[in-house]
């Protein structure tokens, strides 16, 4: 057990910015300097302040424009199978980007404000990647879409996942109640917000990138959307690989003033985007599969 790096932050926290790691940090100091890291330093401000991240700040505030366009877009095809599941999607996606801007953006917030976002983008990630899998069951009409128990099953599902995941934060963060301790030091250990943050959206994804693989080969019998959905799996890769992988060997040249962050934070934004053109291609008016319900 101790030997095994399952449910460590530390490694990922030194290497790169990703929202959990605000939540280890017991003084007031950039999340990657107090892991041994590249430190953001991005723009001076007064007083000692900066701001840590300008480029993840302007993708996130372009993600939000981004997705409000697509609302819109979505509520003008009154008729396609999944609007407003699809826009409860998106809606968690603003809710991550606004988060974005003062978690990996660096802005310069008090810690217990900045640990609040970071609780609150955690929880984001987990209850929006359940509900763009819950959108692959969309097509199969196990429910009707758009109504109330199909809408209130999605959102009802949803909360209670970003209210547990967050509770979970904010009580490491905090140390409400002292169970979470453990993981402000050493290896950052925290199972809870590893199986929650980590996999399982992945796991979400997966299944979400699979069942649509089946709906769009056996119940449209097509290929064409079969781009996109591959397309969106492949951005999102290429975002990861810039934070996880590629964020220290940026930010060291350039002495701090942008990491991978920038690139996770904009690929991802490419990748909802590419989400949103597949599911609008699946729910055109000339598919020849009128009973699927994508008519």
């Amino acid at each position: 057990m101790g030997s095994t790096q399952f449910g460590n932050f530390h490694d990922f926290c030194r290497d790169t910015t990703l929202p959990v790691c605000n939540l280890f940090v017991p003084s007031n100091q950039p999340p990657n300097v107090a892991f041994g890291g590249c430190a953001l330093t991005g723009i001076h401000l007064t007083n000692g302040r900066y701001l840590g991240n300008l480029g993840s700040i302007l993708a996130a505030f372009l993600a939000i424009l981004a997705c409000i366009f697509l609302l819109l877009l979505s509520e003008r095809k009154r008729a396609a199978v999944g609007r407003r599941e699809i826009q409860l999607f998106l809606l968690g996606y603003i809710v991550i980007s606004i988060c974005e801007i003062f978690t990996v953006g660096a802005f310069p917030l008090s810690d217990d404000v900045r640990k609040g976002f970071s609780a609150v983008h955690v929880a984001a990630i987990t209850a929006t990647t359940w509900i763009l899998f819950l959108n692959a069951l969309v097509g199969f009409q196990l429910l009707d879409d758009g109504t109330p128990l199909s809408v209130g099953l999605f959102a009802g599902s949803a909360i209670v996942l970003f209210i547990g995941t967050g509770y979970i934060a904010l009580d490491t963060g905090f140390s409400w109640t002292g169970h979470f301790d453990s993981s402000l030091s050493g290896n950052n250990r925290n199972i809870g917000l590893y199986v929650l943050y980590l996999l399982f959206p992945l796991v979400c994804l997966f299944f979400f990138y699979i069942l649509e693989v089946i709906l769009v080969l056996r119940v449209l019998g097509e290929r064409r959307p079969l781009i996109y959905l591959t397309l969106a799996a492949l951005l999102f890769a290429i975002g990861q690989i810039f934070d996880f992988v590629i964020s220290p060997h940026i930010c060291n040249p350039v002495h701090g003033k942008i990491n991978g962050a920038f690139f996770e934070t904009l690929f991802s934004l490419f990748s909802v985007v590419t989400v949103w053109l597949f599911w609008s291609s699946i729910t055109e008016d000339d598919w020849p599969a009128a009973s699927s319900g994508y008519t």
